[in-house]
């Protein structure tokens, strides 16, 4: 199958770890013009420094994607840095799993901010510039959890479900951008070592250490929608270990 070639420039959100950083370093190795956001901007510089010094074309910007005016700023660095806007991979995600009953409010509330708030944001600071372009690439990463519902990820699964959902809405409002949404299964990240109940997140972490693929596979997959001519939009990635019930 052919595919495209001519470089393209792309943001990536939650750039500083897992899925997030091994896109911004495939992308990056193909040649592409990559902007990279996080809050964790230690691990920020250290990714754009490496990746520049082999020759990659890699800058960096802090982001919060709970902040529309944040994520406008990352965009407009994006146009003053390269010129425009080709992908934006919405990356940026967390993952606190509990049981409802345990009323966990505030951590609800980050994941409906970072998971879908933080995609819609992302949307809207690039589509304008895209729609002036007469094309791009939005590319949002779900997850399994927004295809099936588990005990104690009823709200992660809920934020992602919506993902898909907008996802499929901009698809068919658009005829000049691509839509994809990638959904993968355990893969390797930091997302079940930050709040959530111990024990649902200890569970989470054993069967991860026992079935998770690299971040790097997501990263592919990503890379080969971004790689499709411009006809050919790719619009659902599902990759999950093979051994994943």
């Amino acid at each position: 199958m052919s595919t495209s070639t001519s470089s393209k420039t792309v943001l990536v959100t939650g750039a500083s770890s897992g899925i997030g950083e091994a896109t911004a370093r495939r992308l990056a190795s193909l040649g592409h013009s990559v902007l990279v956001g996080a809050r964790r901007t230690d691990r920020l510089t250290a990714l754009a420094e490496e990746l520049r010094a082999d020759g990659m074309s890699v800058a960096h910007r802090e982001l919060d994607v709970t902040s529309l005016q944040s994520v406008q700023a990352f965009a407009a660095a994006a146009v003053r840095e390269f010129g425009r806007i080709d992908v934006l991979v919405n990356n940026a995600g967390v993952m606190p799993l509990s049981p409802i009953a345990d009323l966990r409010v505030a951590e609800w509330e980050q994941m409906i901010d970072v998971n879908l708030r933080g995609v819609l944001y992302g949307i809207a600071a690039v589509l304008p510039q895209m729609r002036q372009q007469g094309g791009g690439h939005i590319v949002n990463v779900s997850s399994v959890s927004g295809h099936r519902v588990d005990p104690t990820a009823a709200v992660y699964s809920a934020t992602k479900f919506a993902v898909a959902a907008l996802s499929e809405g901009l698809r068919q409002e658009s005829q000049d951008i691509r839509v994809t949404v990638v959904s993968p299964g355990f893969t390797q990240s930091e997302l079940t070592h930050r709040g959530g109940s111990a024990e649902a997140q200890g569970a989470a972490r054993e069967a991860a250490a026992q079935l998770a693929i690299p971040a790097s596979a997501i990263a592919d997959a990503i890379a080969f929608a971004v790689q499709q001519p411009a006809a050919v939009d790719v619009n659902e990635l599902i990759v999950r270990p093979t051994a994943q019930g």
